[in-house]
């Protein structure tokens, strides 16, 4: 998936910015030459050919093997922290509700890292699959008041304060598509706490990270939505073990 949406990703921005189209089959972006089927194995092509073109040696990018490794890695920790087996009919509509998500942010993740932009039609996409998630979780735990606020809650942090950051700035600290994201991932969430965690999380990973960029490049965009999407991946796949926590420190208190 991760190669995929890799490859849907260059395909939307040379639609949307050259108004031309890769055609069928991947072609090497440099030459133009038409890839064969074993220059496209996920990760071990990138390894074999050192990360350039067979045939013209000009590097490939980082981005393609790192969306193969990170996607890979999405679905196993999704797979093994929900574990679909032991699931009643409910929660595996909620398994692959959770994994189309993470698909669709996946793509998001790719776009915005790579040009700053969230595209609008898989941000809509990723908010009804949200909307499915949270719906099946109140049909799955039946509908509360406590349930109510504390999904209310996780909009307010993630997609509240992203909004407030955006209209205060007119779109100078945060894009107009962070709150989207941010509302998408508090409502497949729908908890408060995991929210707050996933905006603590986020900008520590994009600190963390894009500290040697920025030290060297004063006048630096940082597009967030990747770090967004590698928290929810993460507090996602950790959710039980952060509830626990959370519920231990609450009945300590």
């Amino acid at each position: 998936m991760g190669s995929f949406l890799a490859c849907q990703a260059w395909r939307l921005h040379y639609k949307d910015v050259g108004g031309k189209k890769l055609g069928q089959r991947s072609v090497c972006l440099s030459c133009n030459k038409q890839l064969k089927w074993y220059d496209n194995i996920p990760i071990f092509s990138w390894i074999l050919l050192g990360g350039k073109c067979r045939y013209c040696k000009k590097k490939i990018g980082m981005m393609e093997i790192l969306a193969e490794l990170l996607m890979g890695l999405a679905f196993l920790g999704v797979a093994l922290a929900l574990n679909p087996f032991e699931m009643t009919l409910l929660g595996k509509m909620i398994f692959v509700l959770d994994l189309l998500l993470v698909t669709a942010l996946g793509f998001l993740a790719i776009y915005d890292g790579m040009w700053g932009e969230l595209p609008s039609f898989m941000l809509v996409i990723a908010l009804v699959l949200a909307a499915g998630v949270a719906g099946c979780k109140i049909w799955l735990y039946g509908f509360s008041l406590p349930m109510l606020w504390n999904l209310l809650g996780a909009v307010a942090i993630l997609g509240g304060i992203y909004l407030v950051l955006y209209l205060v700035s007119r779109g100078k600290w945060v894009g107009s598509g962070d709150w989207v994201l941010g509302l998408i991932i508090a409502l497949s969430l729908s908890e408060a706490w995991l929210a707050l965690i996933v905006l603590c999380l986020s900008n520590c990973l994009g600190l963390i990270i894009m500290y040697p960029t920025v030290r060297k490049k004063k006048n630096q965009k940082i597009y967030f939505g990747p770090f967004l999407v590698m928290a929810f991946v993460i507090v996602l796949v950790f959710a039980k073990v952060l509830n626990g926590l959370i519920f231990k420190q609450l009945m300590l208190k």
